[in-house]
């Protein structure tokens, strides 16, 4: 992977009451990023396996300039509108691949 990627993991907690709602708006922010941006090459999202509101997204970007270029889309607009209420904590944390692979 190269040193200009840029790779970032969002650590969120979600009200637990509007869980589904988020989760539906996050599968459509994350296809519409990946269908449409070349710049973004992945967007992963996990769950605490008892703890389902606790949610961790490993995001890869081509370049700081594709991370910029993302944050302003209609499709991550419109998911961080739409979850502005649901979501109870968000931390951005700038990380570093110690080893990524994946099939192609």
């Amino acid at each position: 992977m190269s040193g200009k990627h840029v790779l970032r993991m969002a650590e969120l907690e979600v009200d637990p009451a509007q869980l589904d709602a988020y989760c539906a708006l996050l599968a459509e922010e994350i296809e519409a990023s990946i269908s449409l941006e070349a710049g973004v090459l992945s967007l992963n999202a996990v769950a605490f396996k008892d703890s389902p509101h606790r949610i961790r997204i490993l995001e890869v970007y081509e370049s700081r300039e594709a991370y910029e270029a993302h944050l302003q889309t209609p499709h991550f607009l419109k998911y961080k509108d739409g979850t502005m209420n649901m979501v109870t904590s968000l931390t951005l944390v700038d990380v570093e691949p110690v080893m990524m692979r994946s099939k192609p």
